[in-house]
């Protein structure tokens, strides 16, 4: 991901947890759907991300768009709970995130947030931007193999 999208809910809270209406079908009948306060504030973050992806997203989005793989629907810079994914596929319960140098630096914050997602039942697989970049056929062979598994 190009930035940090570990937010509070509540800015007048210190606390790093998850949402308190997380898997409880409140903020909208989706267990993870961020409650409606903090959709309005997430809501122009995500759209800014897709509007300005990095390369190793931008060049992932042309294999993952329109359904192309394995007639799968991805989203990318997707609001789940506090966070903002940068793929997520509902179907396969499965978010793709890109991760680039700024993640050698956030491991902590980066084991909570996956940590939490896990929670909700989805598969989280990391994959870095080299990677993306330079062997993008690979980077797919192992998105299918996370789908199929």
């Amino acid at each position: 991901m190009s930035q940090n999208q570990y937010l509070n809910s509540n800015s007048d809270s210190p606390s790093d947890s998850p949402s308190s209406l997380a898997g409880r079908g409140l903020g909208g009948g989706v267990p993870w759907q961020a409650p409606p306060k903090l959709w309005e504030k997430l809501k122009p973050l995500a759209r800014q991300m897709r509007r300005e992806p990095t390369l190793a997203e931008k060049k992932l989005w042309q294999k993952l768009r329109s359904k192309q793989l394995l007639g799968f629907k991805f989203r990318r810079q997707h609001v789940i709970d506090r966070f903002i994914v940068d793929f997520y596929c509902q179907e396969a319960h499965l978010i793709i995130e890109v991760d680039g140098g700024i993640h050698e630096y956030t491991q902590q914050e980066d084991a909570i947030r996956q940590e939490f997602l896990e929670s909700l039942g989805l598969k989280v697989m990391r994959l870095k931007n080299e990677d993306v970049l330079n062997s993008i056929d690979e980077t797919l062979a192992k998105i299918v193999h996370e789908i199929q598994s």
